[in-house]
């Protein structure tokens, strides 16, 4: 199988994202939203049936499970010092409203989303990018600055962070436009292999 890399700029089409097939490697240059908060999510749902405003327009973006280490500035400012992705899965409650609710191209993290999830961005036209686990300092390279801070009243690593990245990345798609996961996939064979190891075991014990 041939290795497709794509460099994309954000805000993303949808016909870009629906281009994408999972096992893509992509670089994403251009303005991300980052937050690795459980009650941010719940209280993005709360914007959703009009609580509260969000705090940016997020029409079209790209939202990552992305925890970070921070320091702020005197004038209020942040500097990611690393970023690190957490688990999606977390979540799985929260994004089949949120990304057709916020009209999402991308969202992304490390564990992929559940089939729900996967129903949504078909339907909506977004994909996963699977971070790589434990790479903060590939993850953080890309990293030219952040632009701004949502719900700053939170503790840093709930804020809604957005972020100015260049070329970053290689992020994987482990969930394309169209409904296909790596992760569904993967767990399909990881049972058909454990069927075969069990047919064999049994074979041997009956010769």
């Amino acid at each position: 199988m041939t290795l497709r890399e794509h460099d994309l700029t954000l805000p993303l089409t949808e016909d870009a994202v629906r281009a994408l097939k999972i096992g893509d490697l992509v670089y994403l240059t251009g303005e991300v939203f980052a937050t690795a908060g459980m009650p941010t999510h719940d209280r993005l749902l709360g914007c959703l049936d009009g609580v509260e405003p969000l705090p940016f327009d997020m029409r079209g973006a790209a939202l990552f499970h992305l925890g970070s280490l921070n320091e702020e500035a005197e004038d209020g400012s942040l500097r990611i010092v690393y970023m690190n992705p957490t688990t999606s899965t977390r979540f799985n409650g929260h994004m089949p409203r949120l990304i057709p609710g916020l009209g999402l191209r991308a969202t992304g993290g490390k564990g992929g989303l559940s089939a729900e999830s996967a129903q949504a961005m078909a339907e909506t036209g977004c994909v996963y990018l699977s971070f790589l686990g434990g790479g903060a300092e590939i993850i953080t390279a890309g990293i030219k600055r952040v632009t701004g801070i949502g719900w700053p009243e939170m503790i840093s690593h709930y804020r809604i962070a957005r972020i100015e990245v260049d070329r970053l990345g290689p992020l994987t798609v482990g969930i394309d436009a169209h409904g296909n996961s790596i992760y569904d996939q993967t767990t399909a064979a990881a049972l058909d292999k454990r069927a075969a190891i069990l047919a064999e075991m049994r074979a041997s014990r009956q010769s």
